[in-house]
């Protein structure tokens, strides 16, 4: 049985996710005003996986027996001073949401809820992927400066992204 506490942060975690949906989009919508949209396509897959997320929260929220309470949020950045700010700004959050992740694997392992504990080891291997990815793009960027055929490249490669829920 989840604590109320425990209910309270999946809660808070699965409107958090929607909200990074809502920054990744407007990370898009900078790209795309710049007519990058290679990089736009790539914030565009990171906002569906987002929102693919913070379904899952959903679903588990509902599947133990609790109520699922949506909230707003406040507005997410907007601008950017380039498209590595951009990618800076990405992760940054993530590590927020890494943080947020341990925050409830420890909120769950005090309680001893393990299916809590099982549901959100898929979230903490996630994010090390998702930092990762963050850097090695950010790493990219960094190393190929001002080289406008590279940059190039990078963004057309970026532009193939796509996602694919995995099955439950």
């Amino acid at each position: 049985m989840l604590t109320q506490e425990l209910v309270n942060g999946l809660n808070e975690q699965m409107n958090y996710e929607f909200y990074s949906a809502n920054a990744y989009l407007a990370m898009a919508a900078y790209c795309s005003a710049e007519s990058l949209d290679g990089f736009a396509n790539f914030f565009l897959v990171q906002a569906e996986e987002e929102r693919f997320h913070a379904m899952k929260f959903y679903n588990f929220i509902n599947d133990m027996g609790e109520r699922v309470v949506v909230e707003g949020f406040g507005a997410p950045k907007n601008t950017f001073e380039s498209v590595l700010d951009a990618f800076e700004t990405g992760l940054q959050h993530e590590k927020e949401v890494t943080r947020r992740i341990y925050r409830l694997a420890d909120m769950a392992l005090d309680a001893r809820e393990h299916a809590t504990m099982t549901f959100l080891k898929w979230f903490i291997e996630e994010q090390v992927e998702e930092e990762a990815l963050f850097d090695n793009l950010i790493q990219k960027l960094k190393r190929i400066a001002q080289d406008s055929n590279a940059f190039f490249m990078l963004e057309n490669e970026l532009g193939q992204r796509t996602f694919t829920p995995e099955s439950e």
